[in-house]
């Protein structure tokens, strides 16, 4: 059996072993992966060895984690360990540097955090709760999760919402493509029917232009010297392609500019801007420059209703939001404390249930027996006096019982209280 003497407090046999994005490079990720068509029959294959009573499988870019829960008596890491190197075909000794494994409250606590997103590569990003809904969704679905790992999962997603609730660690953009959404937003409040024009086809200007559009803007242009590459983009985003050419004949009816080139001096002048302005009749543009050597002249910011931000002012918001996540992930951390304490004493107290019930079943046979053996001298008793003898003889068992029995229930949540249960069960002649 996995739990150990001094960790008690779960009465499941618990084991997860896993590889993330800190723990292994992205080709033993890519080798160790379970593709999500796959998962559903994997999860059922794991969940059916011998001695596993649940598991569920997690499987993303960034982390491929198995989670069980085994027999009392069954040592589960060779079962997983099993279950890796034949279902990928490998031998796992050169991967077994790469893998972490948990047991019994550190496995709670584990996806407690990761359902939280305070173990993904960007702290606070809400996907991975999503990820961990499928996960538990399919392994529900093929029967892995009926028992303690099911409600343990079940109470991780709900320990996520709540700290997506009370804390604000998934509010702050952590990215440059994000921060450019965040600065528009706050210049034009809302990015319904606004028009993005992308200068240079780069990846980060895919990025930004996929996010703007995701928050609301409606229309995109492309422009880049490769005009086949502005196609390619375009289409993507069901935009135009504009050739570079006459950039300037169309970038007027832009909202936001989005430039990354690879052009050695502006592609945006003070004069151009003012001449985009006059034809906007001074309607605000904002321009995301993320190139290097930069693309839009950084004097454009002194006309009225232009806003420039280059790269380096991006990534000043993406650190100051980065550390404000971290001060939210301090408090996120206490509400998973809090709730690891509140899951235990609601496990122990249901695992008590079976033992309470053992001691005074044990003790009223007792009681009820020694009650028949002294049959003959009660006889005489008129009915009430037997009632007042019952009555005498159960308040002297729950006098007994009390201490004990209130020992078990207030001492749930502290380390020694397995060798309690063990010694009152023990004392009371009850088996396990």
């Amino acid at each position: 059996m996995i739990t150990t003497e001094a960790d008690p407090v779960f009465a499941m046999n618990l084991l997860l072993v896993g590889i993330n994005h800190r723990t292994a490079p992205v080709e033993v990720r890519e080798r160790m992966n379970i593709q999500e068509a796959r998962l559903a029959s994997a999860v059922s294959a794991l969940a059916h060895r011998d001695g596993i009573l649940e598991g569920m499988i997690l499987s993303t870019c960034n982390r491929v984690e198995l989670v069980t829960n085994a027999r009392d008596e069954v040592e589960a890491a060779p079962i997983l360990r099993s279950f890796l190197a034949e279902y990928h075909h490998c031998d796992l000794a050169p991967f077994e540097p790469h893998f972490y494994w948990l047991r019994q409250q550190d496995v709670v606590r584990h996806l407690f955090r990761v359902a939280s997103s305070l173990d993904a590569m960007v702290l606070g990003e809400p996907q991975v709760l999503g990820q961990v809904k499928e996960a538990y969704a399919t392994a529900r679905r093929v029967g892995a999760l009926d028992g303690a790992l099911d409600e343990i999962v079940s109470r991780s997603l709900a320990v996520a919402r709540r700290v997506r609730r009370e804390t604000a660690i998934g509010s702050s953009a952590v990215s440059v493509s994000y921060a450019a959404v965040e600065l528009a937003k706050k210049i034009f409040g809302s990015l319904a029917g606004k028009t993005v024009f992308v200068i240079g086809a780069g990846k980060m200007s895919e990025l930004a232009a996929r996010h703007l559009l995701r928050s609301g803007a409606s229309a995109i242009f492309v422009s880049n010297r490769t005009y086949e590459r502005a196609q390619e983009l375009a289409q993507a985003f069901h935009g135009t392609a504009i050739r570079f050419e006459d950039l300037f004949a169309t970038i007027d009816r832009a909202d936001i500019v989005i430039s990354s080139t690879g052009a050695p001096h502006f592609v945006v002048t003070k004069d151009q801007a003012e001449k985009l302005l006059a034809a906007r009749k001074n309607r605000p543009i904002f321009f995301v420059d993320i190139a290097v050597p930069r693309d839009i002249d950084p004097a454009v910011n002194e006309l009225d209703n232009a806003f420039v931000y280059d790269i380096d002012d991006l990534e000043q918001v993406v650190e100051a939001n980065r550390l404000e996540r971290q001060r939210e992930a301090a408090r996120a951390e206490k509400i998973i404390e809090e709730e690891m304490t509140r899951l235990q004493r609601r496990l122990a107290t249901r695992e008590l249930t079976p033992t309470i019930v053992a001691i005074e079943a044990r003790l009223n046979r007792i009681r009820e027996a020694e009650l028949e053996r002294f049959g003959g001298r009660l006889a005489a008793l008129t009915p009430d006096q037997r009632r007042a003898v019952e009555a005498l003889t159960r308040a002297i068992q729950n006098k007994i019982l009390h201490g004990p029995l209130t020992e078990l229930k207030d001492g749930a949540d502290r380390p020694e209280h397995g060798n309690i249960v063990r010694l009152i069960r023990r004392i009371f002649g009850v088996g396990e």
